[in-house]
């Protein structure tokens, strides 16, 4: 029996789940598919500025899971570019964060995105 995949941790979903070409038809031929968490590799390396063990340690996974999933989400960016092929995001193994982390350091959560204390803010302390 395989062994069960491991959930990344997900500080946030894309604003748009699609990109591409304008003038393209829409039919299964002209989608490449990305994941939620390839998404958010990219989003923290590229983006963010992290290291790839940064990344890992943000998304609660080895480093050299990191590294493959950030390698297949390049590959589908670049398809999605040179083939003019129109980029889904959905699906994947993750967790959204819950914005409880005190170690929190991608931007994206919700005491980042609010700029409190989500805990503090929902029972009205100081």
């Amino acid at each position: 029996m395989p062994r069960p995949r491991k959930w990344r941790k997900v500080c946030c979903l894309p604003a748009s789940n699609r990109f591409g070409p304008l003038n393209t038809l829409l039919n299964q031929a002209h989608f490449v598919i990305m994941t939620v968490d390839e998404y958010e590799a990219i989003r923290l390396i590229d983006l963010e500025g992290f290291t790839q063990e940064e990344c890992a340690d943000q998304m609660h996974i080895a480093r050299t899971t990191v590294q493959r999933i950030y390698n297949d989400a390049r590959k589908k960016l670049a398809e999605s570019l040179v083939k003019g092929k129109v980029l889904r995001i959905e699906g994947g193994d993750y967790k959204l964060c819950d914005g409880l982390e005190k170690t929190c350091g991608c931007g994206g959560c919700l005491k980042h995105r609010f700029g409190g204390d989500p805990v503090k803010d929902k029972t009205g302390g100081d």
